[in-house]
């Protein structure tokens, strides 16, 4: 397990830097809550764009276009949608509407290498705290391509991060108030089948941002208990780090226990360091260097790991 004290802070200022991706030249793309998206280059230099006009979307997940521009997912109180944002700050909506009903608020969005778009909604309830439960499932993934915009998987227990991996083709998705990692096969015209449960988390473990590493390893960010966790393809598990109050998971446990957990437990920074890790990325020149994004932070924690990562499908763009 990698000490804390090896544990190194990038940027500063930041603006809930949920979602982190890096690139080759050594940039990483930030979300920026504020509305827009901040570029931590590897000199310290940074740069935020933020999109013109009077509405300016809260952006959970990120995506990088092949125009230099991005996909931004809106976590709205009661709204969400996809939208498209240009490095001159142009904002417009991408995506509003599927299969006959407007976007509930969206956590995240993904390009994968046939630059097909994967949307998660964690839940349809709204406030979205009352689908901080373990028995509810009405998330859903929707798939836009040349075939348009829909629904390809629903009745998932609050739908998060989803990737799929470069080599496999599989997409994996973490249900995070379901406490598990789910993979599915995808078929050639974008459906998903052949559901698998990789693993189930236990006690103050809530999966939330995920990537790959080189060795078919996937590796999880869970909130709450600041846990980076690597599953093996057998679906084994190892702590890689933790940063965790046990007083804090033991009061988010007997609340999600008793259908009671709410934004005040998440919404707490209960790490010496580590501010409620929410995502990671492999970057580096060897991608051996993890950046973890996180919900309370201003910063962005970084570490360097003995395993190399699998170059996401921006990592040229």
């Amino acid at each position: 397990m990698i000490d804390l004290d090896q544990m190194q802070f990038v940027g500063n200022g930041l603006h809930r830097p949920e979602c982190v991706l890096a690139r080759v030249d050594g940039t990483l793309h930030l979300a920026d809550w504020r509305g827009g998206v901040t570029l931590l280059a590897a000199t310290g230099d940074i740069v935020t764009v933020l999109a013109n006009g009077d509405f300016r979307p809260r952006p959970n997940g990120i995506a990088i276009l092949p125009d230099g521009g991005w996909l931004l997912t809106h976590l709205g109180d009661t709204e969400g949608g996809v939208f498209r944002l240009t490095p001159d700050g142009e904002l417009t909506p991408f995506l509003t509407r599927v299969d006959g009903i407007d976007m509930p608020p969206t956590n995240y969005v993904h390009v994968d290498g046939q630059s097909r778009i994967w949307v998660t909604v964690s839940t349809r309830l709204k406030p979205r705290d009352l689908g901080y439960r373990s028995r509810c499932s009405d998330g859903f993934i929707v798939l836009v391509d040349d075939a348009g915009a829909r629904i390809v998987a629903d009745g998932l227990g609050y739908t998060n991060e989803c990737l799929v991996h470069p080599e496999t083709g599989q997409l994996y998705v973490n249900e995070t108030f379901a406490r598990r990692l789910t993979r599915f096969d995808v078929t050639v015209g974008g459906d998903l089948v052949r559901k698998t449960i990789i693993t189930e988390f236990g006690e103050g473990e809530y999966p939330d941002g995920l990537t790959f590493d080189a060795e078919h390893g996937v590796w999880i960010t869970s909130i709450v208990s600041n846990r980076v966790i690597r599953v093996a393809r057998d679906g084994s598990r190892e702590i890689i780090v933790e940063d965790s109050d046990p007083d804090h998971i033991a009061w988010t446990e007997a609340a999600y226990l008793a259908d009671q957990l709410g934004r005040q437990h998440l919404d707490k920074a209960a790490g010496k360091k580590l501010k409620n890790i929410s995502s990671l990325a492999f970057g580096g020149p060897n991608l051996k260097t993890v950046y973890l994004g996180c919900l309370l932070g201003d910063s962005i924690a970084t570490f360097q790991s003995d395993q190399a990562g699998l170059a996401p499908y921006h990592w040229h763009l």
